[in-house]
């Protein structure tokens, strides 16, 4: 059961920009927020939210497939 090399790609710059998204969410918070988190967790936090944003991500694909899916069907 072998992937091809574009899908493989595809899914590290899908996994790649949202790394990027959850850091840019990490800093906003350090920049615009006040939480009170240690300053030496942000590198955490911002690999923490881009996993966070890749599950949401993968999950609105997964919803769009069953929905294009059954669309084709109907």
């Amino acid at each position: 059961m072998g992937f091809p090399k574009k899908t493989i790609l595809r899914e590290w710059i899908v996994f790649a920009l949202c790394l990027g998204l959850g850091a840019h969410v990490a800093l906003g918070f350090l920049l615009h927020g006040d939480t009170g988190w240690p300053t030496e967790w942000y590198g955490f936090y911002g690999v923490l939210f881009g996993v966070v944003v890749y599950i949401i991500v993968q999950v609105g694909r997964s919803i769009w497939w069953v929905w294009k899916g059954n669309k084709s069907e109907e």
